[in-house]
């Protein structure tokens, strides 16, 4: 069983709209206990067992966000 929260259906739409038109976003999001800011270029949107997520690029990295980590979202 999981502990993850679904988002808004907006809020999907709005990852979905960034990742189309190439946009980056500017995130704020925590994972175990610490909190990242980065801008990021959004670059598809995975579910996988039951949870959904984000999937970015920063420079060469490629990392995934679970979606309801997400505290903060600025399109740039």
């Amino acid at each position: 069983m999981t502990d993850y929260i679904p988002i808004p259906c907006s809020q999907y739409d709005r990852y979905e709209v960034a990742i189309m038109h190439g946009c980056r976003l500017r995130l704020i999001w925590h994972a175990d206990n610490v909190v990242y800011r980065r801008i990021v270029k959004p670059i598809d949107l995975q579910t996988r067992n039951g949870e959904e997520f984000l999937i970015c690029r920063k420079g060469v990295e490629t990392f995934s966000i679970r979606l309801d980590q997400i505290r903060e979202v600025e399109t740039l």
